[in-house]
């Protein structure tokens, strides 16, 4: 089970700032976060950069081991 951390404008969209969620892929999770947390959610996490275990990927094959973590990271202003 992945645990997934929301960061900024990604945690207001979620509506909660972690979750624990039950998926072998990447691609699966966005899927289940998208279902548990609807459209407008969607359009954040589109913008959003994603990092599994510190690691920034896109790559919807990525495997989600048990203890992942996953965090979600909006675009930050004044970089």
């Amino acid at each position: 089970m992945a645990h997934v951390r929301y960061f900024a404008a990604a945690a207001e969209a979620a509506g909660v700032h972690s979750e624990s969620v039950d998926a072998p892929t990447l691609g699966e999770l966005r899927q289940a976060l998208v279902g548990a947390h609807g459209a407008s959610f969607a359009g954040v996490l589109d913008r959003c950069s994603v990092l599994v275990d510190g690691a920034n990927t896109a790559d919807p094959g990525a495997p989600l081991a048990e203890a992942t973590l996953v965090d979600v990271l909006p675009p930050f202003a004044g970089g």
